[in-house]
C-alpha cells in the first residue's frame, strides 16, 4: 500500500512538471526537402508584458546583444537533420546538435553545437550548473541578417520557410525576424 502511495505521489509530481504546464512551452518545427527531414525541438517563452526583449545589457534587454543565448527557454534548442545540408557556405552533417545564438542589432551569430542534453547553456551536476564552452563544441557557426516582422510576434517561434534548394529557418520574436538558409 504504502509503495502504490508513494508511486502515486511520483506519478503527481511529474505531472506537475510536465512540459505543456511550463510558463514557456515546448514547440516544433518541421520541413522535408527532398529526402532530408529537419526539425528544431524548442520552448517557446512569452513576450509578458516585457517591452525589451532584444537589447543592450545596459537597457536591461531580457535576451542582452552580444551575449550567448539558448534561443528559447528552458533547456537547450535542439536541431535535427537526417541528411547532409549546407547552412550558409558551411557543411553540416546529418545529425542532432543544440543551437545557440548570439543576438546583435544588425545580425546574429548561429551557433549549430556537438553539446547535447543541456539545460540551457549548461548542465546541472550535483546540483551545481556547470556552464559549457559552447564555442569550444561548435560544429558550424553562421551569421544571419537581422529582420523586421510587420506583425509582432507574441511568442518566441521558430519557423521552417521553403526555399529554392531548401529551406530557412526564421526565429521570430516580438518584430525581430532572423532566417538561417539550409540548402541541400
Amino acid at each position: 500500500m504504502t509503495a502504490m502511495a508513494v508511486g502515486a505521489a511520483g506519478l503527481a509530481m511529474a505531472q506537475d512538471l510536465h512540459p505543456s504546464r511550463r510558463p514557456s512551452p515546448m514547440g516544433m518545427a518541421r520541413i522535408t526537402v527532398d529526402d532530408t527531414y529537419m526539425r528544431v525541438v524548442y520552448s517557446r517563452p512569452y513576450k509578458r508584458g516585457r517591452d525589451n526583449i532584444f537589447g543592450t545589457e545596459a537597457s536591461d534587454a531580457l535576451v542582452p546583444y552580444g551575449k550567448i543565448w539558448r534561443t528559447g527557454a528552458n533547456e537547450a534548442t535542439e536541431l535535427t537533420v537526417t541528411g547532409d545540408v549546407m547552412v550558409g557556405d558551411q557543411k553540416l552533417a546529418a545529425g542532432t546538435y543544440s543551437l545557440f545564438t548570439v543576438p546583435g542589432p544588425e545580425s546574429w551569430t548561429v551557433h549549430i553545437n556537438s553539446a547535447l542534453g543541456l539545460s540551457g547553456t549548461g548542465r546541472f551536476v550535483d546540483g551545481k550548473f556547470t556552464p559549457v564552452d559552447i564555442p569550444a563544441s561548435d560544429v558550424v557557426v553562421a551569421t544571419a541578417a537581422v529582420g523586421t516582422l510587420e506583425e509582432e510576434v507574441e511568442q518566441f517561434t521558430i519557423a521552417w520557410k521553403a526555399a529554392d534548394g531548401g529551406a530557412d529557418m526564421c526565429l521570430q520574436w516580438i518584430t525581430t525576424e532572423v532566417c538561417v538558409p539550409f540548402r541541400k
